[in-house]
């Protein structure tokens, strides 16, 4: 059940992000990071606090896995923004990769969304966002995160 249990602790993290969308750019910025999560439900809820200090923000996940369909529906919050975003990320893992979508908007224009949780070890993870315009033929790669465990 609990799909999130690797991510409970504290990680640094290191954040590329695309500085412009949909332009076909590969022009990253890089920043740091610090996030700390926690279980709750017994692995069947995961919640985390990541802080951006060089960017003067912080952002919230909540994620609950649904117990009939064993999906699970992530839901982001900035502290710029200060609502808890819709729609949510719906997905599961298999073999060991999480993979998320949700349809939304970016910049006026619908996408869809896809979440990737990756290169899952004890000490070490990988989330990355990318957008989809034409109906998931193509995905372009927007944010990267690189997690190392602390401590």
């Amino acid at each position: 059940m609990g799909d999130f249990d690797f991510f409970v602790g504290t990680w640094d993290v290191t954040n590329r992000r695309l500085r412009k969308r949909h332009v076909g750019s590969d022009d990253w910025d890089e920043f740091p990071g610090t996030s700390v999560a926690h279980s709750f439900f017994d692995g069947a809820g995961s919640f985390d606090e990541i802080r951006f200090p060089t960017r003067g923000f912080s952002g919230s996940t909540v994620r609950i896995r649904d117990a009939e369909t064993g999906l699970w529906s992530i839901y982001w919050m900035n502290s710029r923004r200060g609502v808890l975003e819709q729609p949510p990320m719906v997905g599961r893992f298999v073999d060991g990769v999480g993979t998320f979508y949700a349809d939304d908007t970016d910049e006026g224009r619908p996408i869809r969304c896809r979440f990737i949780w990756s290169a899952i070890t004890p000490t070490s993870c990988r989330w990355e966002q990318a957008f989809s315009t034409d109906g998931e033929r193509t995905w372009e790669t927007n944010w990267v995160m690189d997690f190392t465990r602390t401590g």
